[in-house]
């Protein structure tokens, strides 16, 4: 009897830990899955294109590509407003295909010659030169964040701010190793910068076809090939996202060649140290935009394009189809509701 107890408690805790074991897979393969997609819009003007959205505390921003940032409560859509961006140099209207958002403030920066990085409405950051092109931004916090642009004097460009975006430095390319002549970032969507928490993933098209990670908000950065489509100046990652700081995905292709789905889906499981092609030769074919669904457990995932908008429930090992609608970029409000923008429209996207 001495030596029945303990290994009936053994036995006892063996049982109880492999039930604890078996309810979290149960949880993780019962991650809920949707079938459809209704499709609202929210606005329709044939004058407006939209390559960058946001969402911040139940409110939606866009910005266009005629200077104009749309914003709306998601309870009341229908009272939209606009507020027109312009230097106080010129009555240019700034092409937008950057927004970001801290607690308090709204950024926006303009992709052409000169590029202007505007905080709510106000020049807070002027650069001039004949191949000045910034993509995307985003922030760590509500001090610091980044935005990246193309490759310009023989670097590309990213600028850093520490003091809630009043100023921006663009990082000497002492910090860089390997750059790549001409390698730069698509402004398709607003989302080649995945962050979570201090951890940062940049994807980079065109010729070469890499990510670049820093664990330290920009300090210092270490380049990752992948696999994906690359090699000419229409090819590439379009879209990172990471779920957290292993799981991640990239969308992309050839936009000129849209229907092409080879090479254009990559995933990686160990924070971007290496990428695996996935779904090859199987839809979708190129898509601008991919997102986490929240709350997913990493298992959901929904791409877009100016083709269709595609939705994974596997980690994007396979796609089904919801929508030939097409849409530049997509954020999600909660687990069932996101917006996306396109050309001539946002939409409110609900997923049943």
């Amino acid at each position: 009897m001495f030596y029945r107890k303990p290994l009936f408690k053994l036995i006892l805790l063996v049982v109880f830990f492999s039930f604890l074991s078996s309810c979290r897979d149960s949880n993780f393969n019962n991650t809920r899955s949707f079938s459809g997609l209704k499709i609202s819009p929210i606005l329709l003007d044939s004058t407006i294109n939209i390559r960058a959205l946001e969402i911040k505390n139940n409110k939606i921003y866009s910005a266009s590509a005629t200077g104009l940032i749309y914003s709306f409560e998601s309870n009341a859509p229908e009272q939209i407003k606009q507020e027109h961006y312009l230097s106080d140099k010129d009555s240019l209207n700034p092409n937008f295909r950057a927004l970001a958002l801290t607690d308090e403030d709204v950024f926006a920066i303009s992709i052409s010659n000169p590029a202007l990085l505007f905080k709510n409405g106000k020049v807070v950051y002027i650069e001039s030169h004949q191949k000045v092109f910034y993509d995307s931004m985003e922030f760590w916090n509500n001090e610091e964040g980044i935005a990246v642009g193309d490759y310009t004097d023989n670097c590309i460009s990213i600028l850093i701010t520490r003091d809630g975006g009043d100023s921006w430095n663009k990082l000497d390319c002492s910090v860089f190793s390997d750059i790549k002549e001409n390698e730069g970032f698509f402004a398709a969507s607003d989302s080649n910068i995945s962050i979570v928490k201090n951890e940062t993933w940049i994807a980079t098209g065109g010729l070469n076809s890499r990510v670049y990670f820093s664990n330290d908000k920009g300090l210092s950065w270490v380049v990752t090939e992948t696999p994906i489509l690359q090699g000419e100046p229409t090819t590439g990652i379009f879209s990172i996202d990471f779920y957290d700081k292993k799981n991640g995905y990239a969308v992309g292709g050839d936009y000129t060649k849209p229907k092409i789905d080879s090479l254009n889906k990559i995933r990686t499981s160990d924070g971007g140290k290496t990428w695996n092609v996935v779904a090859n030769n199987q839809n979708p074919g190129y898509r601008s935009c991919v997102q986490y669904f929240p709350n997913s457990k990493g298992v959901q995932l929904l791409a877009v394009g100016f083709d269709g908008v595609d939705y994974s429930s596997d980690t994007g090992s396979t796609w089904k189809h919801l929508s030939d609608e097409g849409f530049y970029t997509v954020r999600f409000l909660n687990d069932s509701v996101a917006y996306a923008a396109g050309k001539g429209k946002i939409s409110k996207l609900t997923f049943k």
